[in-house]
């Protein structure tokens, strides 16, 4: 639910502060990861309020856990302006359907990095979504904003390709790292120090570019709803994105990478419905191939989910049903072996 709701709202919340003339990357960089300290919430919570965990927060953080997180935080912190660079120049809807190529570089990394298996629903559904990428990127050049030059667009194109091999790398680099880890709350700590690494990163280039004082002009002078609606965009989004990481980290723990990844794109398709109905983003019949193809490979995916899933329900049934008969023959056995003890006697 919180994947749902913070992948759907921030996307539309960040093409929502493009559109009404907010215009600096870094800004909309910087609230992707400055809403950090709202992780202590899951993190102190279970302990003080709730009493659901004995463990004192951050004391099985390792420095080895620490390192991983701090250099891991900055690729994150790239990631989100490529996202930033992406997100200001295509719709949103483009935008998504670029962004859902990220499970094909997910995939890949997973295969190289926590050994992932090959499967016959894994291509299918690679296949499914590079072939509607690549249809996306061959009728790109008719679905540009009027006002925007080619080369903007395509370098918006590419961003977005950018950071969708960047968030690729970080999912299984987390799916590796979290199997040293025992509960969410680490999962949440080591986010944390993500986020704050991605922050720092980004509120550098935010003091180097002018972007704190840029912040200050945009929600007084060029913000075409008002002040009050930009700083309300900007906290809506601050929010929103912490729902998003916390959802994505949260599956990539219970699941794998790769279907953590499955998930994101899948919502994919529902952003970009959403960018249809809330911005009028052009629909033409290239996105409704290639949203078909995304829904075909998600569902594909699923399916074979689901199968490998009864497929070991049915392996583990056999197993319980082996031990009980071997269980049942030992009592067997130890009942004649008291018979014949009992008559040997007689």
């Amino acid at each position: 639910m919180l994947l749902f709701i913070g992948s759907i709202s921030s996307s539309l919340l960040s093409k929502f502060y493009f559109n009404h003339k907010g215009d600096s990357r870094w800004v909309s960089t910087w609230v992707q990861s400055a809403g950090f300290p709202l992780l202590l919430l899951p993190i102190y919570l279970p302990f003080y309020l709730f009493k659901s965990t004995h463990r004192k927060p951050f004391t099985n953080l390792t420095s080895k856990m620490l390192l991983l997180s701090i250099v891991i935080g900055f690729f994150l912190g790239l990631n989100n302006l490529l996202f930033s660079w992406g997100n200001s120049y295509l719709p949103v809807s483009t935008n998504s359907l670029v962004l859902s190529s990220q499970l094909v570089f997910t995939l890949i990394t997973s295969v190289i990095i926590v050994k992932q298996k090959i499967t016959y629903t894994n291509l299918n559904c690679v296949i499914l979504l590079t072939i509607s990428s690549v249809m996306l990127a061959l009728g790109s050049s008719h679905d540009k904003p009027k006002d925007l030059t080619k080369t903007k667009y395509f370098i918006g194109f590419f961003s977005t390709i950018g950071a969708g091999l960047l968030f690729a790398l970080y999912l299984p680099l987390m799916e590796k790292i979290y199997k040293e880890v025992s509960c969410y709350s680490m999962v949440m700590e080591m986010q944390i120090v993500m986020e704050l690494a991605a922050t720092v990163l980004a509120t550098l280039g935010m003091i180097i570019d002018g972007g704190f004082s840029e912040m200050k002009n945009e929600g007084k002078n060029v913000f075409d709803l008002g002040e009050k609606a930009y700083w309300l965009t900007v906290m809506f989004n601050v929010v929103t994105w912490q729902f998003c990481f916390m959802g994505t980290a949260g599956m990539v723990f219970l699941t794998s990478s790769l279907t953590g990844g499955v998930c994101m794109t899948a919502l994919m398709a529902v952003n970009v419905l959403g960018g249809v109905i809330v911005f009028e983003d052009n629909f033409g019949w290239i996105k409704v191939v290639s949203t078909l193809l995304c829904i075909w490979g998600f569902s594909s995916y699923l399916y074979g989910m689901y199968m490998k899933m009864k497929e070991e329900e049915e392996e583990e049934k056999k197993k319980d049903d082996s031990l009980e008969k071997l269980i049942n023959n030992d009592k067997d056995e130890e009942e004649n072996m008291t018979e014949i003890h009992v008559t040997h006697n007689t």
